[in-house]
């Protein structure tokens, strides 16, 4: 696995996972600005949905393994912990924007 290309929260939540085949880790996938056929196809096979050569980040639901084979990927650029977002209740929108 190429830690250098994980980001810390990442790293963080790969160490707390039990099973490295389970698929439980919410990510983004940083690629290269323009990805030949051979990297699309990996990408595909990993489930990855809208997967075209005119994006270059991507979501999926990985397992650890999955994660460390795409770390080692010359065109993978960096992976990074997808977190859910929560509304922040009892704060004006004002104090928001500030």
């Amino acid at each position: 696995m190429n830690y250098q290309k994980l980001d810390a929260a990442l790293a963080t939540a790969l160490n707390d996972v039990q099973d490295s085949q389970e698929t439980s880790l919410a990510v983004f996938i940083h690629t290269e600005p323009i990805l030949d056929s051979a990297a699309i196809a990996v990408l595909e096979s990993l489930g990855v949905s809208g997967v075209s050569s005119e994006k270059d980040v991507f979501t999926a639901t990985l397992s650890p393994n999955t994660i460390s084979q795409l770390s080692e990927q010359p065109w993978v650029i960096s992976l990074k912990r997808s977190h859910q977002l929560r509304l922040v209740k009892g704060f004006p929108i004002s104090k928001l924007s500030k």
